[in-house]
């Protein structure tokens, strides 16, 4: 035996910071299934705002997400954690009782529970929800067998075809050999050759879209597009093709005097040949499968108050859900007419239903309370852009506003802002930086940006090297090494001075 001390995290706390860590799109789909699988909780309407502030045991009025005033000022809020303590201590006996109770009454309890929400005359949200989904779209592989299911080809071919299509990849291209692509025939069909691989890939070739489809590798890609272009266009693109054919490598590196020097070709013959090509896809099978963009749902939006002169920040309405306890269900706890299985069971529920309540008003309480802080140090970010966003470590807002560095964590994690600037993730704004040479700081990101300007304003005739863009940092009054301004390049995707480098008829 041992006396001694540790700290534990109940469920309900655990939960409340899960709830927390949630982005809007989260926590919709969080609150459309408590609103699913607990009858007691609603969305209230405007038609009874008085029976919206009822608590679960009957008691004072409770204040619910819609009403609930958040109080900002960090001096006098109370520590997070001790909030989800209270929380917690207000719930725990629905947490005892959750399972005894619901399995006690899973079979008379649910089923009257169930029966009185079914026949309420209200549309079903689980079929709506299903009705409302979109419709998931067609790989890039169906739609390439769609496709050849409608070709005239051959009959030997066809099922070649198909078991071609299956290594195509999402660039469009078949990276397998075909003497490997043989040995993969379906069972019971007869062992195909190399040979007989490779002329399904001539047709398919030919009559899959977007050209370029079934190439073997990037170069016979482009190939195969220029081969349609002559078609389409009646034109010649003989240059082109001597680029791609004799000279590839040479290309990528961008080594035109070179490909000048041994194709017999002008520096303006090249420059106009890869503007042609421009037009080309190196990978054209995203054109059929591109990747569907991602939907960001801000979580708060700032906006500039003139009056004021200073930034405010607002929770995002269109993404919170107006949520109230159900006043039937409050009466039927209390009705003593009502059986105690089935009492006992909605109790339940509400007390479920009231503690996601407070778990989403804790999560705005949290989550406006970082983003003012946010709003103070970063208001150069606002006024002036990217090149002005300052260091600010999370440790730096967990001790200013009395709260553990993991709160913070959590309510930046995965969330968005809209300000006039534009939308950016909250987490964007805390990052690690250094000082320049007169004392002020400046973070990273504002380093990139930087980076970045010189990048864009630099003679392409005469591109600026990593030594000379850290050079020119440096006269800036931000002082950092050579192999630091390579990794940030990569990381925005610059490419080298030497590829960078435009050739004129000089060169």
């Amino acid at each position: 035996m041992k006396l001694g001390q540790s700290m534990k995290l109940a469920p309900r706390m655990i939960q409340s910071m899960e709830i927390l860590q949630l982005s809007a799109q989260a926590l919709e789909e969080r609150i459309e299934q408590e609103l699913e699988n607990n009858a007691t909780l609603e969305l209230a309407g405007p038609e009874s705002e008085d029976s919206s502030e009822k608590s679960v045991e009957g008691g004072e009025p409770e204040t619910l997400i819609q009403e609930r005033e958040l109080n900002l000022d960090d001096s006098a809020g109370a520590d997070d954690f001790e909030r989800l303590g209270e929380m917690e201590s207000n719930y725990s006996e629905a947490f005892d009782n959750e399972y005894s109770a619901s399995r006690a009454t899973s079979d008379e309890g649910d089923s009257q529970f169930r029966q009185r929400v079914r026949s309420d005359g209200e549309r079903d949200s689980k079929m709506d929800a299903m009705a409302n989904t979109a419709t998931r779209a067609e790989s890039l592989g169906e739609q390439l067998l769609k496709q050849w299911s409608l070709a005239e080809v051959d009959d030997r071919i066809r099922p070649l075809g198909e078991l071609v299509i299956g290594f195509i990849d999402e660039d469009g291209l078949i990276r397998t050999p075909s003497a490997e692509i043989a040995t993969k025939a379906p069972p019971g069909q007869d062992q195909p050759e190399a040979e007989d691989i490779d002329d399904a890939i001539f047709a398919l070739q030919r009559v899959l879209e977007p050209t370029g489809i079934a190439a073997r590798d990037v170069p016979e890609c482009i190939l195969l597009q220029l081969d349609g272009l002559e078609r389409e266009e009646g034109s010649s693109y003989d240059t082109e093709r001597e680029l791609i054919q004799n000279h590839y490598d040479d290309l990528l590196r961008n080594r035109l005097p070179r490909i000048a020097e041994r194709a017999g070709l002008t520096i303006d013959q090249i420059t106009h040949a890869i503007g042609r090509m421009h037009r080309l896809d190196f990978a054209p099978g995203r054109q059929l499968a591109a990747d569907e963009p991602q939907a960001i749902t801000p979580d708060v939006i700032v906006m500039y108050d003139e009056e004021s002169d200073r930034y405010l920040a607002v929770l995002n309405d269109r993404t919170m859900r107006s949520l109230r306890i159900n006043e039937d269900y409050l009466q039927m706890a209390r009705d003593k007419s009502v059986e105690k299985q089935t009492r006992d069971f909605i109790k339940t529920n509400l007390r479920n239903a009231q503690w996601l309540l407070d778990a989403v008003s804790q999560r705005s309480h949290t989550l406006l309370r970082v983003v003012n802080v946010v709003l103070s140090a970063q208001r150069e970010f606002f006024d002036e852009g990217p090149e002005s966003l300052k260091p600010l470590p999370m440790t730096q807002v967990a001790d200013q506003l009395g709260i553990h560095v993991a709160t913070v964590s959590r309510a930046v994690n995965g969330k968005y802002i809209d300000s006039p600037r534009g939308v950016f993730p909250l987490r964007q704004f805390f990052s690690g930086g250094t000082q320049t040479e007169s004392g002020e700081d400046v973070s990273w990101d504002a380093v990139r940006a930087k980076l970045k300007e010189l990048v864009e304003s630099e003679d392409k005739s005469k591109p600026l090297s990593d030594d000379a863009l850290a050079e020119a940092l440096k006269e800036g009054g931000v002082e950092i090494a050579r192999r630091t301004v390579a990794k940030y390049r990569s990381q925005l995707s610059i490419p080298s001075a030497r590829l960078r480098r435009k050739f004129g008829s000089d060169d």
